[in-house]
């Protein structure tokens, strides 16, 4: 026979164990959620020279893009949480929010090789338009107001400041021009930082010394608008042929149709004018298409002509 005297014992025992268990099971119910929402969420990093907390805000209505509206448009348009990041460095950005970078907005060149670095696979799916609608930038070689160099050919053992590695409109496109024209390039390519950087020391050198600076073709109102120059202080003498500025570069970890619909967001932004205003952009994203793929494509040869 049962101890009756035991029994309210037992009862409270076995309570007590559903209430723990039906505790845990919530808790690890509520876990799982959590880890959900995780899996979910979308971290977009923003590089973009001319976002509002990377550049300075000298000039009014320039180079203040707001990529938290951008980042509340995509909550909304994915139905995913997205946290906004903004930083000059891929890496540092990645070490810092947890290893997470699913969509990154920056210069093409730069999101290219810091991706390289951080060993991160990434793809461009679009480009955003600037104000002047299109989606390239170039390198612009500027000279000291009173130096006689009329033309890119003219600077033949002059001391030039190109930009880092990672710019293409500051580094490579200007080194082909320069040697295009004929002009023997220095054993030690000379770089500088930033273009207010290049802008300084070139304002800085001796009146006798011949010297050059590159800088991207997006940076002339800021150095003038910071006060790094006064205005008239430098002549554009030459300009480099065009390479892609601001692209939209997703994680290869993402899923195709998570690829599709952060494209498909990204393109629909065009029909949002609140957006358009943040993002300082009169057209919006485009779709990417690879420059190089284009020039390389075969030109179709015309059709014989029939024979009547």
């Amino acid at each position: 026979m049962i101890n009756q005297r035991k029994t309210p014992a037992v009862v409270f025992a076995a309570i007590l164990t559903g209430l723990l268990l039906l505790q845990t099971a919530t808790f690890a119910d509520e876990v799982s959620r959590n880890d959900t929402a995780a899996e979910k969420s979308l971290t977009l990093v923003v590089m973009d020279p001319l976002a509002g907390p990377l550049a300075c805000d000298c000039v009014q209505g320039y180079a203040q893009r707001k990529y938290e509206v951008l980042g509340a448009y995509l909550q909304q348009k994915l139905k995913r949480s997205v946290k906004v990041v903004w930083s000059e460095s891929l890496v540092t950005a990645i070490k810092e929010n947890g290893g997470k970078a699913d969509l990154i907005i920056g210069k093409h060149s730069v999101v290219l090789h810091d991706a390289k670095v951080a060993q991160l696979k990434v793809q461009p799916i679009a480009q955003l338009t600037g104000m002047d609608g299109k989606v390239t930038q170039t390198g612009l070689i500027v000279v000291r107001k009173d130096d006689a160099a009329k033309t890119a050919a003219d600077l033949g053992g002059y001391r030039i400041l190109f930009g880092p590695k990672d710019c293409d409109e500051k580094h490579t496109a200007p080194l082909a021009m320069l040697t295009k024209a004929g002009v023997k390039l220095p054993d030690t390519i000379e770089t500088a930082p930033a273009c207010s950087t290049a802008a300084a020391q070139l304002m800085e050198l001796p009146a006798d010394v011949k010297g050059a600076a590159v800088i991207s073709s997006y940076a002339g109102p800021l150095l003038e608008g910071c006060g790094t120059i006064k205005k008239g202080d430098l002549r554009v003498i030459a300009e480099s042929e065009p390479v892609p500025f601001i692209s939209a570069f997703v994680n290869k970890s993402l899923t195709k149709e998570e690829i599709k619909e952060v494209r498909t967001a990204l393109l629909d932004v065009e029909l949002n004018a609140e957006l358009l205003v943040a993002l300082e952009s009169p057209e919006g994203f485009k779709r990417w298409k690879n420059p190089e793929m284009l020039q390389a494509a075969p030109q179709k040869k015309p059709a014989p002509a029939k024979k009547k």
